[in-house]
């Protein structure tokens, strides 16, 4: 008895044509020849820089690793997981395909690893199409103007440091200030249509804390999270990155205004530092890696506002010691479109978000805002200057009422202007209303 298959002209086989086209055709083996830290030292496979491969070991585990350097004619690889049972002269095969990540709409609402592979015991993803981890960043000439406000639902940021779609900040503050409980507060009420949030050398306690508490069901449902915790080794950290940025770029081709998340730059740098030294980089600044730098602006260049989408950017950097100045804090701040800083003193005092004003700027409010917004912001300003110069006469007793006619009308509204700054997480900020509150408060001032 014969079958006959006939062909069904609905059938998908994107899938299995996808699986296809990451076959090598010729397998590139390798041997390894020292294990030295975190550095496997092999006689091949023939592999570029950042490319992917497997070490075979004895007892039937496939080891990933990571090339990243050559000496003396051997291929230098960091492991992606436990080195245990690795023995000398293990094959070493080149893996094609994995500079890539699988792509589909029903990555929304999941949690995925640093390969791309969800976590969260959720179905399996049938992703349709791939993209590159380490594509080029757009050229300039083929990036719109950035001249649209991009509402994130935060008063003092909507009012004070506005921003805009495709544009670029930095969240700058120390350990416990509150960077990822505003960074939730943003995804789940800003303006974006996805958000796209990396969790790098995040504390594995922090993840599922992050995703009930900080996004909840309503910000989840409408985002990609990318996880890699501090306990995973440095090159799938570093890839986690460039996963959260292909699948942002994803969808911004889609014709979505996206925010990107990346909590931390600072932990990201730190893993490229670990890779660099690693690899036998000569350390610089600070201990970092001539790598590190040039790794900042490849990350950050990814976002920007492009004729069919945008990317709108958040990236924490973690304050060592409260030294704003040292060297990731210096370089973020520099490629990056402005900076919102978050002051020790206000989180102690329970003032959220902690934001410190004055210390903060973005560098597109000017574009951004209408002339009156501008004029407000401004006086407001002014008032938290003034009172900022004069606060230790004030605390002292040493002012007298009466002495500086500005300072008595900043003085009689210093309680409305900290009501205005204060937000309480859950709350969302409407931008008619902050703006006329501005009003409001600018009039008082």
């Amino acid at each position: 008895m014969t079958t006959s298959l006939a062909y069904e002209p609905d059938l998908d086989l994107s899938r299995y044509e996808m699986a296809l086209s990451r076959i090598q055709p010729m397998r590139m083996e390798g041997e390894v020849v020292e294990l030295v830290g975190l550095i496997v030292e092999s006689r091949g496979p023939a592999a570029a820089i950042g490319d992917f491969c497997e070490v075979h070991t004895r007892d039937g585990r496939a080891i990933r690793t990571q090339v990243i350097g050559f000496r003396d004619g051997r291929v230098l690889s960091m492991p992606l997981e436990e080195t245990g049972g690795l023995c000398l002269g293990d094959r070493v095969l080149a893996r094609g395909g994995e500079g890539d990540v699988g792509v589909c709409p029903e990555l929304l609402g999941r949690v995925l690893d640093g390969f791309g592979n969800p976590i969260d015991n959720g179905p399996p993803l049938h992703a349709k199409e791939t993209r590159s981890l380490y594509a080029q960043p757009p050229g300039p000439l083929d990036r719109k103007q950035i001249d649209e406000p991009l509402a994130t639902g935060i008063r003092v940021i909507d009012g004070l440091l506005t921003c805009g779609k495709g544009q670029r900040i930095g969240i700058f503050g120390g350990s416990g200030v509150g960077k990822s409980t505003l960074l939730g507060s943003m995804a789940r009420s800003s303006a974006a249509g996805v958000n796209v949030i990396a969790l790098i050398g995040e504390r594995n306690r922090e993840v599922p804390s992050f995703l009930e508490h900080d996004l909840g069901p309503e910000g989840m449902r409408r985002s990609v999270v990318v996880v890699a915790t501090s306990d995973r080794p440095a090159p799938l950290r570093v890839r986690a990155c460039f996963v959260a940025l292909a699948i942002a770029e994803y969808f911004r081709d889609q014709g979505e205004d996206v925010l990107l998340v990346m909590d931390s730059i600072t932990r990201l740098a730190m893993a490229q530092r670990e890779i660099g030294l690693a690899a036998g980089e000569p350390p610089s600044q600070k201990g970092y890696t001539p790598s590190v730098f040039n790794l900042l602006p490849k990350v950050c260049e990814r976002a920007g506002n492009f004729h069919h989408g945008s990317i709108t950017a958040f990236f924490t950097v973690l304050v060592e010691g409260d030294d704003f100045n040292e060297p990731i804090c210096d370089a973020v701040r520099a490629i990056l479109d402005g900076h919102i800083t978050l002051a020790r003193e206000l989180g102690a005092a329970g003032h959220y978000p902690a934001i410190q004003v004055l210390d903060s700027v973005s560098r597109l409010q000017s574009r951004l805002a209408t002339p009156a917004q501008s004029d407000h912001a401004r006086r407001i300003r002014e008032a938290l200057a003034l009172y900022r110069h004069s606060e230790d006469l004030i605390n002292l007793g040493a002012y007298v009422s009466g002495s500086n006619p500005k300072l008595d009308t900043v003085l009689r509204s210093r309680d409305e202007v900290m009501r205005f700054l204060r937000q309480a997480p859950s709350d969302v900020a409407c931008m008619d209303e902050t703006l006329r509150q501005m009003g409001a408060l600018a009039g008082m001032v």
